[in-house]
């Protein structure tokens, strides 16, 4: 497609967009709720047709030398599809965030004020590899009463294509307004370009991918974006740390499913127990094929079956099974490490001693801070909050896991009986 092409197309995306964003703002909570039923509905009865389409981008992917990570991120089967229609069925369980009186009051003079929630509008996300971002995107936006325009990465738009196809004719049947899901069913880089500078039609943009993505998005977009960075996460074993239990949550962390934000990247630990705990997760690893990539006392106490690690180890998103370590002589070592090195997503520490993890809780400035729990609970659907789109490194508007709350905004509701300011003099 010519660049003229492309700006047209999603242009044309982006007026159908706001066109149904105005509908969707006015329905309640049973309508919406009637219409996730349906999507989840078309998306098993469409399933061997999704899994044809995701086999299609799972065999380029192997062409293409994609990692076995990313092969894994992009996989669905029978399981993983039905584990989809199942959570947008946990959407329609959710509490409706829209209508929610945040605040009241009446002034001196009469007037009343409410502070409602109430939709953002037409919500555009970018995103790569996991083609289920294509369900869960779509349905929280529905649910908090959002257009969105989905634009998928490359290595699985026949994925895409299918199961937005299935959640928009299935929500149509039970009345959702038309070109309430979109996605861009071409893959030209242009098509980012283009929505970052339409303004006028998207309120929002929330990139997910690798952190060339993210940065392209925020110095192209006239829209406000909120960003989901990269998940350098950390686990501190403290000196009074129960080793074993430190050794399982380090071990979950990483090994339970390496491939997602919310693993671990970085292991540090205390020089206190290092000697100890050190040969103690190696041996609880068992044959678990990690590579350790560790610092010189690591190394010291390990042997050179650990790689030695670089400065740019301690910034890095493996997603793979690769491991940095790193020995250090304080608690506030540690919390100077992971401000500096990470990307203030979800970091923990595990230590006994409740006076120090209150003072990592504060310390360290992440989204998400844990005392002795596995990072992997970073998750919107562990936190209760059903689906998410995704886990916000910004501080504004949203941190942390965004689900249905964090995509709405609000609006002042005020209410007189001709209450008026008069004649200034």
């Amino acid at each position: 497609m010519t660049e003229e092409e492309i700006h047209e197309a999603v242009y044309a995306m982006g007026r159908g967009a706001r066109k149904a964003a105005h509908a969707l703002a006015v329905l309640d909570a049973e309508a919406k709720n009637a219409m996730l039923r349906a999507m989840a509905a078309e998306l098993r009865k469409r399933g061997p047709e999704i899994l044809a389409e995701n086999a299609k981008d799972l065999a380029a992917g192997g062409e293409r030398g994609l990692s076995g990570a990313l092969l894994d991120r992009l996989r669905l089967d029978e399981a993983r599809l039905e584990a989809v229609a199942a959570g947008v069925e946990q959407v329609a369980t959710l509490a409706d965030p829209v209508g929610e009186v945040l605040d009241e009051r009446t002034r001196p003079n009469g007037i009343r004020i409410e502070q409602v929630r109430v939709p953002i509008g037409v919500i555009g996300i970018i995103y790569e590899s996991r083609p289920n971002v294509t369900s869960d995107a779509a349905v929280l936006c529905l649910k908090s009463g959002n257009a969105t325009i989905l634009r998928g990465g490359s290595e699985a738009i026949h994925s895409n294509r299918a199961i937005a196809a299935a959640l928009q004719a299935g929500g149509e049947a039970a009345g959702l307004p038309e070109h309430s899901i979109q996605l861009i069913p071409f893959t030209d880089r242009a098509s980012v370009q283009v929505m970052a500078g339409m303004d006028k039609y998207l309120d929002l943009i929330i990139p997910r991918g690798g952190k060339g993505l993210i940065e392209t998005v925020v110095s192209l977009a006239r829209m406000p974006v909120i960003k989901h960075y990269d998940g350098v996460c950390h686990v501190f074993v403290d000196e009074e740390a129960d080793l074993s239990m430190a050794a399982e949550i380090a071990i979950d962390s990483k090994t339970q499913k390496p491939s997602v934000c919310n693993a671990l990247e970085t292991l540090l630990v205390h020089e206190g127990v290092a000697a100890e705990f050190l040969p103690l997760f190696v041996e609880k690893l068992g044959a678990r094929p990690l590579e350790l990539r560790g610092c010189g006392k690591t190394r010291a106490i390990l042997g050179k079956g650990v790689l030695p690690a670089t400065e740019e180890d301690w910034s890095t998103e493996y997603l793979d099974y690769i491991l940095a370590v790193k020995v250090v002589g304080s608690m506030e070592e540690a919390v100077e490490h992971i401000n500096t090195y990470g990307s203030q997503h979800t970091d923990c520490i595990v230590t006994a001693n409740g006076g120090r993890a209150e003072r990592f809780l504060r310390e360290v400035d992440s989204a998400c801070v844990f005392h002795n729990v596995s990072t992997r609970f970073s998750d919107g659907e562990e936190f209760g909050f059903g689906a998410e789109i995704g886990i916000s490194t910004d501080k504004l508007h949203a941190r942390g896991p965004m689900a249905l709350r964090e995509l709405t905004s609000y609006q002042y509701r005020v209410r007189g009986e001709g209450q008026v300011k008069g004649v200034v003099g």
